[in-house]
């Protein structure tokens, strides 16, 4: 499986032969000047968690539509209705390789609306929980948030011992800056490696591949 994260928490996740399948996850204003629609030879899955602007952005939604029209947009009722108020079709319906797991956003009262949201297990290998540290499942790799209005980093990480993924991919961090996410990641990498977990520090537009098996 490679991974290509595109600021915060947007992550190209592709699968070669015999699978062949690729997805975006979370495609939000942060990441529309990094996500270069050219550069993409396929796209199969947009899945959206929620519809916080940084997860959705519509103008990208809709440019990456004109090149990848057949491309499958899975999201939330509430993110749904949304699009079709812009002419876009999605589906609530988890296609074969994705599979719904309770993540539910954390609490952003009084700052923004309280969104409907969905974990999304992908082809057995990748889970992204959207805006949660209140899920108890992962497949071996585990798209993490790590800072958030909503959330702390320590309780990140410690959701992370408990689940054991065998892989962590950050996501959720642009509130850091570039210093600070820096020093996170060398500090994360080695906490994470005495526990036999291997954190990817992700920078923007390069991929990491991972070798795993899909969980039983």
């Amino acid at each position: 499986m490679k991974i290509t994260k595109f600021i915060h928490s947007c992550l190209l996740v592709e699968m070669p032969e015999p699978v062949n399948r690729t997805a975006l996850f979370d495609p939000g204003v942060m990441s529309e000047s990094a996500l270069d629609i050219n550069a993409l030879l396929f796209l199969d899955d947009i899945i959206i968690t929620h519809n916080h602007p940084d997860h959705i952005s519509i103008p990208l939604l809709k440019k990456l539509l004109v090149k990848f029209p057949k491309a499958k947009i899975t999201t939330t009722a509430e993110t749904a209705k949304q699009l079709k108020q812009e002419g876009i079709k999605s589906t609530t319906e988890a296609s074969p390789g994705i599979v719904f797991f309770d993540a539910p956003h954390e609490d952003v009262s009084p700052m923004f609306p309280q969104p409907e949201e969905i974990g999304v297990h992908f082809l057995n290998l990748m889970s992204h929980p959207g805006d949660s540290h209140s899920f108890r499942e992962t497949m071996p790799i585990l798209a993490l948030p790590m800072t958030a209005p909503w959330g702390a980093t320590v309780k990140a990480v410690n959701l992370a011992l408990l689940l054991k993924p065998k892989h962590i991919i950050p996501i959720h961090d642009w509130h850091w800056s570039d210093e600070a996410r820096t020093s996170s990641y060398e500090q994360m990498e080695q906490l994470f490696k005495d526990k036999n977990i291997t954190f990817h520090k992700m920078v923007t537009g390069i991929p990491v591949v991972i070798n795993e098996q899909p969980q039983a």
